[in-house]
């Protein structure tokens, strides 16, 4: 669910979206208006909220519909009382460890990637509306800036739509196991956790993002993808990002294994030392090392210590080692194992991935 792409079913969610009204106790909302993206509903919720006027969107060139009169914000009634007063009631019935186990067993193991994930859109959202360039001191990139910080404010008051599905599932798991338990709120909420974004609910309006129209992720859940963004969505907001790490739109063009983009010269002249990593990465660093001729710290019977400088950040030591272990097809796969930068050894360095010292190291047989 959290990971659910495509547009949404609307009637179904702006449905669900009421459900959770009459079940917090509040009139029904007179008006649901959609948003195709997280950063157009953000901007139109910092407006709705008072925090910026439409005057101040001028300097940011972004235009949204922003609905008049929407009332108070109501994220308190439909959201933080209800999920207080579902803890305290699991909580009583179970026990202090036994809500921290079923919590630890639910949302901490699904909640990571999450969390990840709406502070990389959060980011992305602030450059949208216009991050600060200090090398440009004019008012309009002043208010842009001020713009950019008070619309990612805003942010923090959404709901989070399909990214509550975490803990929303610890409750869902509860009501299964204890039918005595009933958080009605709840379990409307994860109704519209099915269908939609982040989203604002206000007294007579709500405003909601669509979910993305494409995710990229790698087997580790973060978003990742060197061909283009790695999340999109309908009006053209989108994230860019190599195993996580936001990286500028114009970056992962080009820089495949065999991209002319991506040269030991590019390497060295990339001032960002996170992308300059990246850019190692992809490159190879078996490749980068024999370009520019290196020689290795150390060598043993374990593998092959290297190093590689960098301007302005602290080395990358790797070591080399070889698995003894043949491939199905009788080749022998080599690893870079990245270590501490103050590894002296290759023995050191193969230890320390195990967790041992160099002397407690002693392997009965390699694999």
């Amino acid at each position: 669910m959290a990971a659910a792409t495509g547009p949404a079913d609307r009637p179904a969610a702006e449905e669900a979206i009421r459900a959770v009204y009459r079940a917090a106790g509040l009139p029904e909302p007179e008006r649901v208006v959609w948003y195709d993206s997280p950063l157009a509903a953000a901007v139109a919720a910092a407006v709705a909220a008072g925090s910026c006027k439409p005057a101040d969107l001028a300097a940011t060139r972004l235009s949204v519909k922003v609905p008049g009169r929407p009332g108070r914000p109501v994220q308190e009634r439909l959201w933080s009382g209800p999920w207080t007063a579902a803890k305290a009631e699991a909580t009583a019935a179970l026990g202090k460890a036994g809500w921290d186990l079923a919590w630890a067993e639910g949302a901490e193991r699904l909640w990571e990637p999450t969390r990840q994930l709406t502070e990389r859109i959060r980011e992305a959202v602030h450059s949208g509306v216009g991050a600060w360039d200090p090398s440009v001191r004019t008012p309009a990139s002043r208010s842009r800036w001020d713009v950019a910080d008070k619309v990612r404010a805003t942010t923090h008051s959404a709901l989070g739509g399909q990214h509550d599905a975490a803990w929303l599932a610890v409750f869902d798991g509860l009501k299964e196991r204890f039918p005595q338990f009933d958080f009605p709120v709840l379990a409307e909420l994860g109704e519209v956790a099915r269908h939609v974004g982040w989203w604002w609910p206000y007294e007579r309006v709500v405003l909601v993002s669509e979910r993305p129209t494409t995710m990229h992720r790698d087997d580790q859940s973060r978003l990742h993808n060197g061909d283009g963004p790695a999340l999109t969505y309908a009006d053209g907001f989108a994230l860019h990002a190599w195993r996580g790490m936001p990286v500028p739109a114009d970056f992962v063009g080009g820089l495949g294994p065999g991209g002319s983009r991506l040269t030991v010269r590019a390497i060295h002249n990339e001032g960002n030392a996170e992308l300059r990593r990246v850019m190692l990465e992809i490159y190879g660093y078996d490749r980068y090392l024999r370009e520019v001729g290196a020689q290795p710290l150390d060598r043993d019977e374990t593998g092959v210590l290297w190093e590689i400088e960098l301007d302005d950040d602290e080395p990358i030591v790797m070591v080399e080692v070889l698995n003894s272990t043949p491939e199905p097809d009788g080749s022998t796969r080599t690893y870079w194992l990245r270590v501490p930068p103050d590894t002296e050894t290759a023995r050191e360095g193969v230890a320390w991935t195990f967790g041992l010292s160099p002397e407690d190291y002693r392997p009965l047989h390699e694999t």
